[in-house]
């Protein structure tokens, strides 16, 4: 009689040494555009690379809540975007033990030109949510999101309150495995934000795993579990939340 154990991966994120690199292309003077159209010799355009994230590596559990800090610049925002896999390494291994993914940012995840309500379809099909599912759960979103009188109008003509108010609203009520929340709590009315802070609450009693980016110590230490502190590129520290903040905040006053 042959016994199949099903082996559960102790972590639901791995990272190990990750590297990722910004490339930026020079743009040619507008006198250097003129003498490349009359010259044989072509004037080349200078690339420029800016090493964003440098050998990070770490493990978080399934289940756990952890604050992602540092200054800006730090690659707060970058790493959370391999992470959803928006970007690729360029050296390293990322090992994602879930396709159940939601990156929940104001400055990604929605098609402009369409409704919100249109939006809202396009998010959970990506996350691989059927239509009906999506048609029974669409009331709740929008009740949540507050954006009924706009929900059919173009996203571009949502103020970044509004977006960040239907974003969340998405990303909270498809309750994805994993959720990638990137300093959205900065943004819309108090009342709101304590409405957020409340979902997430729930998603994390509900044993969803969540990494989120912000600048509220207060935020970070009421809700995580961990923290990852990043500073140009690199990974200072990663463990217990007060911890960490107590060395990053010694660290912050010493720059003052």
């Amino acid at each position: 009689m042959t016994v199949w154990v099903m082996i559960v991966p102790k972590y639901i994120i791995e990272v190990e040494g990750l590297d990722l690199e910004y490339k930026f292309i020079k743009s040619l003077h507008f006198r250097d555009w003129v003498r490349n159209m009359f010259s044989s010799r072509v004037k080349e355009q200078k690339t420029k690379t800016i090493k964003a994230l440098k050998n990070i590596t770490f493990n978080i559990e399934k289940g756990k809540t952890v604050g992602i800090i540092g200054e800006n610049g730090a690659g707060k925002s970058t790493l959370l975007r391999v992470l959803a896999k928006v970007y690729a390494p360029d050296k390293g291994k990322v090992r994602i033990h879930t396709d159940s993914i939601s990156l929940l940012s104001l400055a990604t995840g929605f098609k402009p030109d369409l409704s919100g309500r249109e939006n809202i379809y396009i998010n959970g099909l990506l996350l691989g949510i059927p239509k009906t599912k999506l048609d029974e759960m669409l009331e709740d979103i929008i009740s949540f999101s507050e954006l009924e009188q706009f929900i059919d109008n173009p996203v571009r003509t949502y103020s970044s309150g509004m977006k960040s108010k239907l974003a969340f609203s998405i990303a909270s009520n498809l309750d994805p495995e994993l959720l990638l929340i990137d300093e959205v709590f900065s943004v819309g009315d108090a009342r709101f934000r304590k409405k957020s802070s409340d979902r997430i609450k729930q998603m994390i009693n509900a044993d969803r795993t969540v990494i989120m980016v912000s600048h509220s110590d207060s935020l970070i230490r009421e809700l995580c579990d961990e923290v990852i502190w990043l500073d140009k590129g690199m990974l200072v520290d990663h463990g217990e939340t007060e911890v960490v903040m107590k060395r990053y905040q010694e660290f912050v006053k010493r720059k003052i």
